[in-house]
């Protein structure tokens, strides 16, 4: 399993217990109930075909990440003990089982078991567990499965300050960019408990680098929440943010394709700002727009809430003990992340500058860590050590390194011909004189 796919997976599992870990304190009996609730749900399991949790694997995970002191890394998985050996039924086996769940379509499990072993269908001394049966059989569509819940609309709300924050992006007016008209897009975060927004700022565009911007201002300006609810477009989609978020503790949720009604504390923000904000807009560049925006935020943050009753900084700021303050280190978690293999002159390329890594480091494959929008620090790791930050190549410099035969850029080696004690092209001073 490669390195992408073991994060994704521990993204995964940490989006999977983050309800449980942290220091959060349920009620009597409410944290098993929740897990039930969560391994009664199908998963999308990356790298897994499937798509169920047991409570003693959620247990496991819980136990792995406390232990490890919340480190992510402690949610990779772990190489199988019996890699290169099958672990599927055999066929006359598989066979055997098919035919008698079509003869059986309703019985459950144990009782499906049961009569194959009698049948001699699964021969004396074979092992095979309920979840493997349950596995087999729902591969090949055997399975019945149960009808969904109805689905519950009730309204609600987080219990405390940046315990959930939802986040989307709206279509704005136009603005003068060098002459031109430009389209803008209003990233926007909202408090889902005191309706404060955290962060909210027009960009010319909705792709997912805008919204990490507004993002980072949102965790400077007020702290880490423990949620965040998205929508399901491509942007939110991103392993990018995923990981960021898992990094910093943050759960990412998104939204059901075409189902915005969970996130309509943001939709019900969207609208007031197209009804009261927009209609007295008169800036037509971005800086201005957003400067008005910022103006126009101070002034809906004082104004009582029309479902809290309470004013959003009011009711925000009353809970400001439970929030959690943005680390230290916040920029290095937004750190774009890629995998070069460094060539035999300890050069690799990104977005097609080219860096130097250390010597130690040649033909082997690293992992750089580094902003976009600061290219000169690029963090060069490899087997989980950092080897510093890599240095843009500077060819002029390096013709002026002595290599350790002594000759300064040129190493007589690699020069056209043999170096026979004449110039460096091989040459002697007869046949230069010729």
């Amino acid at each position: 399993m490669d390195e992408e796919l073991k994060k994704a997976v521990a993204v995964f599992r940490y989006g999977v217990i983050a309800d449980f870990v942290g220091g959060v304190t349920f009620p009597r009996g409410e944290k098993r109930k929740q897990m039930r609730e969560k391994c009664a749900r199908k998963w999308q399991i990356p790298g897994s075909n499937r798509s169920r949790i047991g409570i003693s694997t959620l247990k496991e995970w819980i136990t792995r990440y406390t232990a490890s002191g919340n480190r992510l890394e402690s949610l990779y998985p772990s190489e199988r003990e019996d890699k290169g050996r099958s672990r599927a039924v055999d066929e006359d086996t598989a066979a055997g089982i098919i035919a008698l769940r079509k003869e059986m379509p309703n019985v459950t499990l144990p009782v499906l078991l049961r009569s194959a072993r009698e049948r001699k269908i699964i021969l004396p001394g074979t092992k095979l567990a309920h979840s493997t049966l349950y596995r087999f059989l729902t591969a090949r569509g055997l399975m019945d499965q149960p009808a969904l819940p109805p689905k519950d609309r009730r309204k609600f709300e987080a219990e405390k300050p940046n315990d959930l924050w939802q986040s989307d992006v709206m279509h704005g007016p136009m603005v003068a960019v060098d002459g031109k008209q430009r389209k803008t897009y209003l990233t926007a975060f909202i408090d889902d408990h005191s309706r404060l927004i955290p962060y909210a700022e027009f960009f010319l565009s909705e792709r997912l680098d805008s919204f990490l911007d507004a993002l980072r201002m949102a965790l400077l300006t007020r702290g880490l929440p423990r949620k965040l609810y998205v929508d399901n477009g491509p942007a939110f989609r991103s392993t990018h943010l995923e990981h960021i978020c898992a990094s910093l503790g943050i759960v990412l949720i998104h939204s059901k394709p075409y189902v915005p009604e969970g996130r309509g504390k943001i939709e019900r923000f969207f609208r007031t700002v197209r009804m009261q904000f927009l209609p007295i807009t008169k800036s037509s560049t971005l800086i201005g727009l957003n400067a008005a925006l910022s103006e126009w935020l101070r002034g809906y943050h004082e104004r009582p809430h029309g479902s809290t009753g309470e004013t959003p900084l009011r009711r925000f700021t009353r809970g400001l003990a439970c929030v959690r303050p943005a680390p230290t280190d916040l920029s290095d978690h937004f750190r774009k992340e890629v995998k070069r293999t460094v060539a035999k002159d300890r050069t690799f390329t990104i977005q097609g500058r080219i860096y130097e890594a250390p010597v130690d480091l040649v033909s082997k494959q690293v992992r750089l860590l580094y902003h976009e929008h600061d290219p000169a620090r690029v963090e060069v790791l490899w087997e989980g050590k950092t080897y510093g930050f890599a240095s843009v190549l500077d060819v002029n410099v390096n013709c002026r390194i002595k290599r350790e035969n002594g000759v300064t850029g040129i190493d007589p080696g690699d020069a056209p011909g043999k170096y026979k004690g004449g110039n460096l092209f091989g040459m002697n001073d007869t046949e230069e004189n010729a």
